[in-house]
């Protein structure tokens, strides 16, 4: 039964009950130390478990903190199905990779970026070609961050948005917002500046425990958008092609495609999406991929919080006083510390990598 003690209150639990619960499952660990420290000194790593035959042509891979405050929900998920599935829960010739907190530094600071500042849902473009441009982005940066973050400046900039969001309408004010920018580093969802430590890690992982495997099945676990508790499977793959019938095969009617126009989240550029696809390319490796997004809060308390944190960082003291409060609200509102969204993630955490599990064994579709 699901047990909501494997979520953690922070990011230095979580990684004990993550190792743990590998140790539980006789699982095999590695660890990639990441450069920086938490909050409080601590040192953080990604970790990885891994059970099942190490030659198992199918893995089944999920992964936690791509955006960092949310890793407490992958997490969580990880370290349950450890201790209470683990290899008794595979078939034959199959395997399960849990990489935990691939973003460290945003979890243990409860923030969304990498230590380099980056969205890393926004890092995975091919970094040796020209950005992507986001023209938007620029017109509005100075409101969403304003310097003077008192109630009076904000409120003004809160105007400036709401003027530019009127005129321009708001499929293009949410692109110019989060859609991804490569020309301001202490800006929203930036992903630029090259390819970032998260980045590096998890093409390693990927090199080191996934080349040469003919099926794959990636679950990215997201917080922040769509109905509270509810856990949507958005995928990003051509509509009618290999990887589009695959999703419809191993998550039904549930799944949703962006380039349908089905998803709370729209294609972007640089997500782990196609950094992975760019890497395991059929017919030689069958990739499957998944972000599995839980609803938590409006979008717009969503914003408040983000902004605060991008201000905390640019302008504030991330070590005073003024930091407790907004990563308050950042952990509130990408991990709703209550019993019954933890209980809704569990459950919907261990049928989607149930059915992941059940779809790499279908071979070719």
């Amino acid at each position: 039964m699901a047990n909501i003690h494997s979520f953690a209150a922070d990011y230095s639990e979580a990684r004990d009950k993550f190792l743990s619960a590998a140790r539980i499952a006789n699982a095999t660990t590695a660890r990639y130390d990441n450069p920086t420290k938490g909050p409080k000194g601590e040192a953080l790593s990604t970790d990885v478990a891994r059970i099942g035959p190490e030659d198992a042509s199918k893995v089944v891979v999920t992964i936690s903190s791509t955006h960092g405050a949310e890793g407490y929900c992958g997490s969580g998920v990880q370290v349950d199905w450890l201790a209470t599935v683990g290899a008794g829960g595979l078939p034959k010739d199959t395997a399960a990779l849990f990489i935990h907190a691939i973003n460290p530094y945003g979890f243990a600071w409860t923030r969304r970026v990498t230590e380099e500042g980056n969205d890393l849902n926004r890092n995975y473009v091919d970094h040796s070609k020209p950005y992507p441009i986001n023209n938007g982005y620029a017109d509005i940066h100075d409101w969403l961050i304003p310097k003077d973050f008192g109630p009076n400046s904000v409120a003004q900039a809160d105007a400036k948005l709401a003027e530019y969001r009127a005129k321009v309408g708001d499929k293009a004010f949410f692109a110019a917002m989060s859609g991804g920018q490569y020309t301001h580093p202490d800006g929203f969802f930036f992903g630029g500046g090259g390819p970032s430590w998260s980045n590096r890690t998890l093409h390693a992982i990927a090199d080191r425990y996934l080349k040469g495997r003919s099926d794959i099945a990636v679950i990215d676990f997201h917080t922040g958008l769509g109905p509270y508790g509810y856990g949507e499977p958005i995928t990003h793959y051509n509509i009618d092609s290999g990887g589009s019938r695959r999703v419809r095969a191993f998550w039904g009617e549930s799944v949703t495609e962006s380039k349908r126009g089905q998803t709370a989240s729209a294609a972007r550029d640089g997500l782990g999406h196609y950094g992975l696809n760019r890497v395991f390319k059929e017919p030689e490796t069958r990739l499957t991929m998944c972000t599995l997004e839980y609803g938590t809060f409006d979008r717009e308390s969503g914003q408040k919080a983000f902004r605060a944190d991008h201000w905390l960082h640019k302008y504030g003291d991330p070590l005073g006083k003024e930091a407790a409060p907004v990563r308050a609200a950042m952990r509130r509102q990408f991990y709703p510390d209550t019993d019954d969204w933890k209980e809704a993630v569990l459950y919907r955490g261990h049928q989607v990598v149930r059915q992941a599990i059940a779809g790499v064994q279908l071979g070719a579709i």
